[in-house]
């Protein structure tokens, strides 16, 4: 009953705690004073609905503020198509210029990143940064048919020099990135007008954007950027919590953390609390896999993994399941993130120690659980057998007599005689009866 209690008031706890950082969260920054400003935000790593809703509250709380600019340092591989368009159509609509800005040295703006920077009012890179690859390609390790395939690169080349004309950009090489999946250094962007300028550092930036004229929905306005304050916008607890598990190895612990709890669940029924664990972390779970790459001949292997498990725990297989269970885990969670994007690269280091961690808990509570079930009863009237006493009356061949066993008095009966005092062993148990032998 008190384990119950405890339970429900951690999960209301929880319950509380989550609505707090998703509704009553302060707001990310606090301006005093009307002053000069640049609003500032670093996106990195794959376009999610985690970045869209950061990328998106950063301009609503930008424009609210009066800001002369939103900059994005963006650095991404690229990510999901939907969350891509909903960043793009507010970036579009949004009555404060918007900047991107490739950085630091060594990023890029990568498939879907392309297109994020093509939106931008002003688009701008870092040295040793590179910009492009732009070819769609299917999430979840399927392929696409060449009817199919063609129709989502018309689309997506369509939609990207649809931005480009409205920006003022290269159209026909933004159509080659989409097509051919080609990619330039910083410089060459310059070059060919696939981005304005190129800058070493944000005060660099800052500077070369002072006087430039931009075009707003609601008309032509110049930057004033030069001396501005900078504000540097960063995600809150919620945010980055939830970015937090859109990284594979995260998901992939969350995943296998879940399928534990149900497996518990099932094998203890009434326990709770593994259920309740392993669901939340499910559910965890397959909210980061919509961002991911994910192979589902990988996840139905761990899926059935599992199920070989719980099966083990009814049948009598002599350890096969268990073995086959084992190598469907392995070979499901080699497979699971199965592309060449590193970003959603599962690290080996994490696969290893997870999957013996898993193999030697359920073969540890297998081995454990059939210990005990082979263990001879310690309790209730089968417990008397194979227990020792002593004679305390003269048991006679054919007659009863007293033992004192376990600490109580019986009446004994045994096939031979057998003295006062003399050490004797329980052979079977008969009623109130208890047939014995010497010990």
């Amino acid at each position: 009953m008190y384990l119950k209690l405890l339970l429900r008031s951690l999960l209301l706890y929880i319950l509380f705690a989550f609505l707090a950082a998703a509704g009553l969260s302060a707001p990310p920054y606090v301006c005093a004073e009307q002053v000069r400003s640049v609003h500032y935000v670093e996106a990195e790593g794959a376009v999610s609905p985690v970045m869209a809703e950061y990328l998106l509250r950063s301009m609503h709380s930008a424009s609210e503020q009066g800001a002369e600019a939103l900059v994005i340092q963006l650095d991404t591989p690229g990510g999901l198509d939907l969350s891509m368009r909903k960043i793009v159509k507010e970036m579009l609509a949004s009555e404060i210029p918007v900047i991107v800005y490739v950085a630091p040295a060594g990023s890029r703006a990568a498939s879907a990143g392309v297109f994020i920077t093509y939106a931008a009012n002003v688009a701008a890179m870092a040295p040793g940064t590179n910009i492009g690859s732009a070819h769609p390609v299917a999430m979840g390790g399927a392929e696409m048919d060449e009817t199919m395939a063609k129709k989502v690169e018309n689309d997506a080349a369509a939609y990207l020099m649809g931005i480009a004309t409205k920006r003022g950009r290269n159209a026909e090489w933004a159509e080659k990135a989409v097509r051919e999946s080609v990619n330039i250094t910083a410089e060459e962007a310059v070059k060919l007008k696939v981005v304005d300028l190129v800058a070493d550092s944000r005060a660099e930036l800052l500077e070369k954007l002072d006087g430039r004229r931009v075009v707003l929905p609601s008309g032509e306005r110049g930057l004033e950027t030069k001396g501005a304050e900078v504000f540097e916008v960063e995600m809150d607890l919620r945010l980055r919590l939830l970015d937090a598990i859109t990284n594979p190895n995260v998901a992939y612990i969350l995943m296998m953390v879940g399928l534990l709890g149900i497996y518990f669940e099932l094998s203890n029924p009434g326990a709770i609390f593994p259920g309740v664990v392993g669901a939340i972390s499910l559910v965890l779970a397959f909210y980061s896999f919509q961002t991911l790459s994910i192979n589902y001949a990988g996840l139905l292997l761990i899926g059935l993994a599992i199920v070989f498990f719980i099966v083990e725990l009814s049948v009598v297989s002599y350890g096969l399941l268990t073995i086959a269970g084992l190598v469907s885990l392995v070979l499901g969670s080699l497979m699971l993130f199965d592309t060449p994007d590193q970003f959603v690269k599962l690290s080996f280091w994490v696969v290893l120690p997870t999957v013996l961690f898993m193999s030697a808990l359920i073969l540890g509570t297998g081995y454990f659980a059939l210990r005990i079930y082979r263990k001879r009863p310690v309790s209730g009237i089968e417990g008397f057998v194979g227990e020792e006493g002593t004679v305390v009356e003269k048991i006679g061949e054919g007659s009863v007599g007293k033992v004192f066993v376990d600490g109580e008095y019986w009446n004994a009966e045994s096939a031979e005689e057998i003295a006062k005092d003399e050490r004797v062993r329980v052979v079977e148990v008969k009623g109130l009866k208890l047939h014995v032998e010497k010990a």
